[in-house]
């Protein structure tokens, strides 16, 4: 199998999410400490701070979209539907993901759901390919 840009995109989504994954657990880790992360975790944990929920919530809503991006990337190559719309979908999606991040992280309101929309248009694009 090629490695399309579709595809190229989708790893680097993948890298992304490990990267969301990490900086919420630092984010948390560094509110409750080293003791807590190495331990069972079995009490109460108190509710995240303002970084880490930001974090917490911006990760959970890549994961959100993310299998549904893959699948459609994996069809559009199997059905040779690859092309300029899952093309620019996939980056859309990936470079909208990308800036979601940090608009999330500090709080930026307004641009944050307009990128969310951008991304979310990639992600609608590689699946009306599908379909053509």
């Amino acid at each position: 199998m090629d490695m399309t840009p579709e595809f190229i995109m989708l790893a680097f989504v993948l890298v992304l999410a490990l990267v969301q994954i990490g900086s919420a657990g630092a984010a948390r880790t560094a509110e409750l400490g080293g003791k807590w992360n190495a331990g069972p975790r079995d009490g109460d944990t108190p509710p995240p701070g303002k970084l880490a929920g930001r974090l917490l919530r911006a990760q959970a809503n890549l994961f959100e979209t993310l299998p549904i991006f893959a699948a459609a990337v994996i069809m559009a190559h199997i059905a040779g539907k690859d092309g300029q719309l899952t093309f620019v979908g996939a980056h859309l999606y990936f470079f909208g993901r990308l800036l979601y991040l940090p608009l999330y992280a500090f709080g930026v309101p307004y641009i944050r759901s307009l990128v969310w929309l951008v991304a979310t248009g990639g992600l609608v694009s590689v699946i009306v390919a599908l379909f053509l």
